[in-house]
């Protein structure tokens, strides 16, 4: 099998991790969940690993430092209820964990040897 017909079966996983760690963030926020900071954990690392490709990583990382930025920033207003606070802290911790691995990816591509 080719790297690219790898590529295309992993695809669909690698959105279906996405949306499942934004639908567990959201949800997350009316109920708890057990588990939740390992879970949104690894379902970032799998967005990060799978549906990040190379071309992407600038954009993403981009995205992801303005969505932790006003995550950050909605937790720390005070007239925000309790539920949206969670929603907030929920998806900085999934978008936090796929852009810790594609920013380590792109450090070590940027220093391998050429």
């Amino acid at each position: 099998m080719s790297a690219e017909e790898i590529k295309k079966e992993i695809t669909p996983f690698g959105r279906f991790a996405f949306l499942t760690g934004l639908i567990i963030a959201v949800v997350s926020g009316f109920s708890a969940i057990p588990y939740l900071s390992i879970i949104l954990f690894v379902l970032g690392l799998l967005v990060g690993a799978i549906h990040i490709r190379e071309r992407e990583t600038t954009a993403f990382l981009t995205a992801v430092i303005a969505l932790v930025i006003v995550g950050i920033a909605g937790i720390q207003f005070g007239e925000l209820t309790e539920i949206i606070k969670t929603i907030f802290q929920n998806f900085t911790a999934f978008a936090s964990a796929a852009a810790l691995l594609v920013a380590l990816r792109e450090i070590f591509s940027a220093a391998k040897p050429q």
